[in-house]
């Protein structure tokens, strides 16, 4: 833990920090293919998530033309049915909106809801604007507002979506709080002058000794009691 003061909006990553993206994707995979045993869905969500990690990293190395996130989950979904035998189009379809039904976190929409009442709040995803629409009513999650790397056409760490952030917060960025369970999303926050909070999720990406965030917390509860003190 530590301190965070003088801080006036926070923002949210939302995929793995404010929802279980493997843990949904896994159990829309199963439902898809229900014969499926444990490691044959663990392998298929292999599959999508190499995938999506990919093209992703292939935009931003201007490898490929910016496309929007349902487009590499459609890409995804259908790599994982050719891999599983799955033949059913509307089976197909269905999985290929996986993103827009995750699982909320335990803790995500209490600490949210407590912290909407003290703070602006946003998300700010590498989903895009269609897909995070939807997931937040499925998750129930309380913010003021939800920005999409797609207004920028661009997949985070770019500088331009922690920008997008920034400039909707309407304040410095030193008082703007970026919040996740990444530290490759953190990196990038606090290359944009943005302040740092670590998460700790069962997912993600963990920082190392070398990482300077402004505060690390075991969870939301954590951190809201933080801020809210």
């Amino acid at each position: 833990m530590a301190e965070i003061r003088d801080i006036e909006v926070v923002v949210f990553d939302v995929l793995g920090t404010l929802v279980d993206e493997p843990g949904g994707l896994r159990a829309e995979i199963r439902a898809a293919v229900p014969a499926s045993g444990d490691a044959p869905v663990e392998e298929l969500l292999g599959v999508w998530q190499r995938h999506i990690e990919r093209e992703q990293r292939r935009i931003a190395e201007g490898h490929r033309p910016y496309v929007p996130s349902e487009v590499l989950d459609g890409e995804a979904a259908r790599l994982v049915a050719d891999r599983a035998g799955l033949t059913d189009p509307a089976a197909v379809a269905r999985l290929a909106t996986a993103g827009r039904r995750l699982p909320p976190w335990g803790d995500s929409v209490a600490a949210l809801d407590r912290l909407a009442q003290r703070f602006p709040v946003l998300g700010l995803s590498n989903a895009d604007r269609s897909t995070l629409l939807r997931l937040g009513a499925h998750a129930g999650l309380r913010w003021h507002l939800a920005l999409s790397g797609e207004a920028v056409r661009a997949y985070k760490p770019a500088p331009e979506i922690y920008r997008l952030a920034v400039d909707a917060a309407g304040c410095p960025a030193g008082r703007v709080l970026m919040v996740a369970a990444h530290a490759w999303d953190l990196r990038g926050a606090r290359a944009s002058g943005m302040r740092t909070a670590y998460v700790r999720r069962p997912v993600g990406d963990p920082p190392t000794e070398s990482d300077s965030f402004d505060g690390r917390f075991r969870g939301l509860d954590e951190l809201v009691t933080e801020l809210t003190a």
